[in-house]
């Protein structure tokens, strides 16, 4: 991947409000930011995002989704509870990364989301990530009827951790959660439903 600031202004825009929607949710994603992390002048938001901010944040759930998505993907085959623990992996080393001061994006935007096209995106975000987990898990040995129901758990317990993350300013919320869901998966995964 190139540098950041060798790449194009419209994906430099995009990786800028993906950090700022992160950090501060979707009122505190300010144009006047992007611009400034992005090295662009003003008018180039405009030129690159005519549908003003929603069609931005639209720009960033779809990138960050896919991306994400693309992680997932390269983790199933594993048996269910090696493939949530990794799923786990995932979500924790990305609030590591962050000091926990972020989270989600898709989050961020879904509590706040002030247009139809941003509450639509974040449902189709959560969507394809349910979806992604349900079949990791389901190829993982999970019976098809539990894994949706442990897909949406598994969800839920990794966007409401980061949540709870953020708020305390420490791993440790997310850790307590995790270990409930690596719990719930081995449960199921013995057939103890």
């Amino acid at each position: 991947m190139p540098d950041f600031e060798t790449r194009p202004v419209r994906a430099r825009m995009i990786d800028g409000a993906t950090q700022i929607l992160a950090r501060r949710g979707l009122r505190g994603t300010a144009f006047s930011e992007v611009i400034a992390l992005a090295g662009a002048s003003r008018g180039s938001i405009y030129h690159h995002f005519p549908g003003g901010k929603a069609e931005l944040i639209d720009a960033v759930l779809t990138q960050y989704t896919d991306a994400l998505d693309q992680q997932v993907r390269s983790l199933i085959g594993r048996p269910a509870a090696a493939f949530c623990d990794a799923v786990l992996g995932l979500w924790r080393a990305a609030l590591l990364r962050y000091d926990c001061e972020a989270g989600s994006p898709v989050t961020a935007a879904t509590v706040a989301a002030d247009s139809t096209r941003v509450q639509e995106r974040c449902r189709l975000s959560y969507r394809a990530l349910a979806d992604t987990l349900r079949a990791g898990l389901e190829r993982g040995g999970l019976l098809p009827v539990d894994a949706a129901p442990a897909a949406a758990f598994l969800l839920a317990a990794l966007e409401g951790a980061q949540v709870l993350c953020r708020a305390c300013g420490d791993i440790g919320p997310f850790d307590a959660v995790a270990d409930q869901v690596r719990a719930r998966v081995a449960q199921l995964a013995a057939g103890e439903g």
